[in-house]
């Protein structure tokens, strides 16, 4: 699940935190595709609303810098304001269905945003090359990406609050048997060592299997879940250069993801 915490969710720059239900029922239905000062230029538009919820232009645009955090998405090259635009609606979803449901998804503290940013300056491929160790490297690259030590901070801060909300409300009650374990060992993990390689013995590569075995239990119930809050939902989108073929089934970046033990 660390992958999750790292590449699941980015905050946009009107969401700094989650607003209480009752102040989610009050909002006015937004229809106006722009946001506009009288006598003046254009400063935003609407480009989505998400049963009563703006995504402005600005957001995908942070969205998009944002992304530089993902260690996942950097390989497939950069995101899309297409894919960003379906991150913030399946992102949208899930935080009014938080409300809904009432689970107080715990809020990080300090140092768990310290140690998930130390991981991101020392680990990240692309902070690596920029020597973001460093405090003159970590600067130079925000400013590379038009980013700022506190909008990273509070992006980190709300993917950590939703992890907590996946753990909460999909790994509960999810059981994973050891002949699922002994199955996945025979099946999948022993057929990548070859004669001449020591296998690792079961017990010791168990816990490790029980773990990629319950990500994907959780991924699929999670899937489902996002579906079905997609179907039901009202998402109307009012650009319609930033619909992407079968988004309605788009998955939220950095889902959990089983990995391989070895």
């Amino acid at each position: 699940m660390a992958c999750l915490a790292l590449s699941l969710c980015s905050i946009p720059a009107c969401a700094q935190s989650i607003p209480s239900a009752n102040a989610q029922a009050a909002s006015p239905r937004i229809d106006s595709q722009v946001t506009q000062i009288p006598g003046s230029q254009t400063l935003d538009r609407v480009v989505a609303v998400v049963n009563n919820h703006a995504i402005l232009a600005s957001d995908i645009d942070e969205e998009i810098r944002l992304s530089v955090l993902d260690p996942n998405g950097q390989s497939s090259g950069p995101l899309t304001p297409q894919h960003a635009l379906e991150q913030l609606i399946s992102r949208a979803l899930i935080e009014q269905q938080m409300r809904q449901e009432d689970i107080q998804a715990a809020d990080p503290t300090q140092p768990e945003v310290d140690a998930r940013l130390k991981e991101i300056r020392t680990e990240l491929p692309a902070c690596l090359h920029a020597n973001c160790a460093s405090d003159a490297g970590w600067k130079a690259f925000l400013a590379a990406h038009g980013l700022t030590q506190q909008l990273v901070e509070q992006a980190l801060r709300y993917r950590l609050q939703i992890l907590s909300f996946i753990e909460l409300r999909f790994r509960q009650g999810i059981s994973v048997s050891d002949q699922e374990i002994a199955a996945y060992y025979n099946d999948t993990l022993l057929p990548l060592y070859t004669k001449d390689e020591d296998r690792p013995p079961l017990e010791k590569v168990a816990p490790r299997i029980q773990e990629i075995l319950l990500q994907k239990k959780v991924n699929l119930l999670f899937d489902e879940w996002l579906r079905n809050l997609r179907t039901q939902g009202q998402v109307e989108v009012l650009d319609q250069s930033l619909e992407e073929p079968g988004s309605a089934a788009a998955h939220v970046q950095g889902a959990p993801a089983s990995g391989e033990a070895r």
